[in-house]
């Protein structure tokens, strides 16, 4: 039920995604969601922002294994090509849950802006620990890994207004230099 509720909110939004919804998607009966979400629909909203923080974090070693040789900019492109790939076999239906919560929910309701925040906050130490292992400096690793995610984010908005990856290509194109070169190359040859 909290996988069918993140994919329901990335595709319509928090407001637009009903109990019964998720439920329905999930093959679930509807009385389960009461017994498992006793905090009704912002519960669920919650766990389903969480899951997809994790999942946005456990994705960064499998990111890493498909590159032949990890770089910071391989593992921009990678996270993108995600994106691309999805956008252009099945549409621009769907983006990331944890921005369409946040953009539906941040004012209104603190535990799903806090979900949202420990939801980045997962994703971006993945992404940053990632970065340190290939060489970028630890004091540039976070806001490395918060440049590529906020990049990500705004590139899939723009997307989804376009209907095009035009948004998704230029980021990848003007970021890998700047990501690749924050690699210190001086700390990788010297001796462990």
């Amino acid at each position: 039920m909290v996988f069918s509720a993140a994919q329901l909110i990335r595709r319509d939004g928090v407001a637009t995604t009903g109990m019964r919804d998720v439920a329905a998607h999930a093959d679930a009966p509807r009385g389960s969601l009461q017994h498992y979400f006793p905090g009704g629909k912002e519960q669920l909203v919650n766990e389903a922002v969480r899951w997809a923080g994790r999942y946005a974090g456990n994705r960064v070693p499998r990111f890493l294994d498909a590159l032949p040789a990890p770089t910071p900019g391989g593992l921009f492109a990678e996270m993108v090509r995600q994106w691309t790939a999805e956008y252009t076999t099945s549409g621009y239906a769907g983006g990331c849950p944890v921005a369409a919560a946040t953009v539906d929910c941040a004012e209104s309701t603190a535990s799903t802006r806090e979900a949202a925040v420990g939801a980045f906050t997962t994703w971006t130490e993945a992404v940053a620990e990632a970065l340190t292992g290939m060489g970028v400096p630890p004091d540039r690793s976070t806001s490395l890994a918060t440049l590529m995610i906020s990049s990500i984010e705004g590139a899939l908005l723009i997307a989804r207004a376009e209907q095009s990856t035009r948004a998704l290509d230029t980021a990848v194109r003007e970021l890998t230099p700047l990501l690749d070169a924050a690699v210190d190359r001086d700390a990788l040859s010297r001796p462990a």
